[in-house]
């Protein structure tokens, strides 16, 4: 199938640092027709009728999440999140060091449709070169007059402001996120009130994902109906995929939502060879596997739903007959559990007991009553917590053991077959 190139358009063939070189291929031209021509409302309206959902993981319509924020209460903030930290997803990643001109245009578009002076962007700390290349793209931008006051000769004033996280997981989570950019732990907060009524510095807050912002230019310039045009009908647009595992050309790929499972293998080059299928996480590390029956399935966000797993920010890990299905679960839920921040008593303990149930069984220690441990315990995390994180957890454990249950029992008979 044909390789898509909207967002990544130019990556790996021009030098999209460069404002000149973003410029020559039309940069900021929609962010001056925003500010010269349009409303803030009209920005909103086209984000809805577009039907772009967020592309962080949640998929929550863009526009609707805008339209929460309340009519006449400012000042009031939209921060962009690359804190990107899901296991095997590396979109924004991509997006921050080679395209980071249309990362801050899609923030510029995305304050000015939710009537904001001022926008944060909150960058994981691992992401050293990242935040350096995109903080000299807005010095280049600012002293070209894209960021500032009295924008294009108008009343409308816009300040940046980038801020490195502390490679926290957690702060991947919105409220998570506004804590630590107040200085504070980053914990998730309880909700409500919800960050569009009260967010950062308790004022009406946005919080959309580097991908779901970016998308806003080409939007703006070719239109909210051309981008609805494309995917099915609940899960419209583009979507940039990062496919990883057991594939023989990994790396980023823009689709249109609705591209099958088979095929977004086949663009990755398809299974090693002679290898067979035995599962993909479609959504990242919070995802639970699908399998060959699904591989003619839609790729989009109620698809992935109805398969019992989920889009999630498009992460997309391939498993082949080489994987051994214990250490894989070990592996997400020792991180999982690694990065609780101990708020919730459910996700804190459970996490842990999960890892030391499955660390033991790595080792070929298991012992009789560890599958049902197994169970117990993964279903007494889900939907007990403050944010998603304990329900990340479970899925790919429940999905795979009930898929291969073999490969667990086995750890467990090794030892029971062992001489006291």
């Amino acid at each position: 199938m044909p390789v898509t190139k909207i967002l990544m358009e130019g990556i790996g063939e021009a030098d999209l640092r460069s404002l000149d070189v973003y410029r020559q291929r039309g940069g900021y031209r929609q962010w001056e027709r925003a500010v010269r021509e349009m409303q803030p409302a009209d920005v909103l309206a086209l984000a809805e009728k577009s039907g772009l959902r967020g592309r962080g993981g949640a998929g929550f319509p863009t526009g609707k999440k805008w339209s929460f924020l309340p009519g006449k209460t400012f000042p009031r903030y939209l921060v962009c999140n690359c804190d990107e930290a899901e296991p095997g997803t590396f979109k924004d990643h991509m997006l921050l060091e080679e395209a980071p001109h249309l990362i801050l245009e899609g923030m510029l578009i995305g304050a000015y449709g939710i009537a904001s002076h001022h926008a944060f962007i909150y960058i994981r700390g691992e992401f050293k070169r990242g935040y350096e290349i995109f903080s000299a793209a807005l010095e280049e931008a600012r002293k070209a007059g894209y960021v500032g006051e009295k924008l294009f000769g108008t009343d409308y004033d816009l300040e940046v402001t980038v801020h490195r996280g502390a490679g926290a997981y957690i702060c991947g989570e919105e409220t998570g996120l506004l804590n630590s950019l107040e200085g504070k732990r980053g914990e998730p907060r309880l909700k409500p009130p919800f960050p569009a009524v009260e967010g950062l510095y308790g004022m009406p807050t946005v919080v959309n994902n580097v991908e779901t912002l970016a998308y806003l230019v080409p939007i703006l310039e070719r239109g909210a109906e051309w981008f609805a045009a494309v995917g099915t009908e609940r899960s419209k647009g583009y979507k940039i995929v990062s496919v990883s595992g057991h594939v023989r050309n990994p790396g980023n790929y823009e689709v249109p939502l609705g591209t099958t499972v088979r095929e977004i293998i086949e663009l990755a080059g398809g299974l090693r060879a002679g290898r067979t299928l035995m599962a993909v996480q479609p959504g990242g590390g919070s995802s639970a596997c699908i399998f060959e029956e699904h591989l003619d399935w839609p790729y989009d966000y109620e698809s992935m739903t109805k398969a019992g797993s989920m889009l999630g920010s498009g992460a997309f890990v391939v498993f082949d007959d080489t994987t051994d299905f214990v250490k894989a679960a070990f592996n997400l839920v020792r991180f999982f559990a690694h990065e609780s921040c101990g708020q919730c008593t459910p996700c804190r303990e459970g996490g842990s007991w999960l890892e030391r149930v499955l660390e033991r069984m790595v080792d070929r220690r298991g012992v009789p009553g560890d599958m049902e441990m197994l169970s117990r315990v993964s279903s007494s995390i889900t939907g007990l917590n403050l944010c998603a994180l304990g329900d990340s957890i479970e899925p790919f454990l429940r999905s795979v053991i009930v898929r291969f249950p073999e490969q667990f029992e086995q750890r467990i008979l090794a030892t029971a077959e062992q001489p006291a």
